[in-house]
């Protein structure tokens, strides 16, 4: 049987609240005394609350003082180095999720343009709908591919004994958009993406694929290497 999931917020029945209270103070210190007895280090909990008169310690008042002790002989600065309030935890919390979505919104960005480019080469899609940026990212897009094409293909032609390229090897020399500039590339490539046939690479439903062969078998039957 699964726990019941928490809401992390204020429990605002007072029974229920003492009850928690009670049951996560025992919790806490289990914890702080597993961490000391595990990793061989001096720690000490100390818990104020409205239903005891005196504030709770561990391990004891002695131990309490003697890590307290330790703590003010330090540097002031080496005290402060890994403090954090409430404000500065949230803005930590804040920065983080930043930067986590960041990196969620660029492999999202990813994503939909190698979906853009799948479509386009399979005569599905088309790219007159799309504005400039989204244009230079699908051409980034295509040179990076044609680059991990082009090192695939020399990789092969180390590791593969008779391996026979049949032309696709010049042909991606003469589509190479890596080697023109920006304003070319987006050229070409919206030449290339509005009337493929006439811009033959050999990839895509619909156009002739050249398979390479090994000793007279073919290795990538697949329009789209694997």
């Amino acid at each position: 049987m699964t726990r019941k999931k928490v809401k992390f917020a204020f429990i605002t029945n007072d029974s229920a609240r003492k009850a928690t209270f009670k049951k996560r103070k025992k919790g806490l210190m289990k914890k702080v005394n597993e961490l000391s007895t595990l990793c061989g280090i001096d720690a000490c909990a100390i818990i104020y609350s409205p239903y005891e008169a005196q504030p709770e310690v561990w391990p004891s008042n002695i131990g309490v003082q003697s890590v307290l002790a330790q703590f003010k002989r330090m540097p002031e600065m080496e005290q402060s180095k890994k403090m954090v309030n409430q404000e500065s935890f949230i803005r930590q919390r804040i920065t983080k999720a930043n930067e986590q979505l960041k990196k969620q919104i660029k492999e999202n960005r990813e994503k939909e343009m190698i979906e853009v480019m799948y479509q386009c080469l399979t005569g599905k899609g088309s790219i007159t709908n799309l504005i400039l940026p989204d244009l230079n990212d699908l051409g980034g897009l295509v040179d990076r591919t044609m680059t991990d094409i082009n090192r695939r293909i020399e990789s092969l032609k180390k590791t593969v004994p008779g391996l026979v390229m049949h032309g696709l090897e010049k042909r991606h020399a003469v589509h190479n958009s890596s080697a023109m500039d920006g304003m070319q590339r987006t050229q070409w490539f919206t030449d290339w993406m509005t009337n493929p046939s006439d811009h033959n690479l050999g990839l895509g439903q619909g156009y002739e694929m050249t398979p390479f062969l090994d000793n007279g078998n073919q290795i990538w039957p697949h329009p789209y290497f694997p």
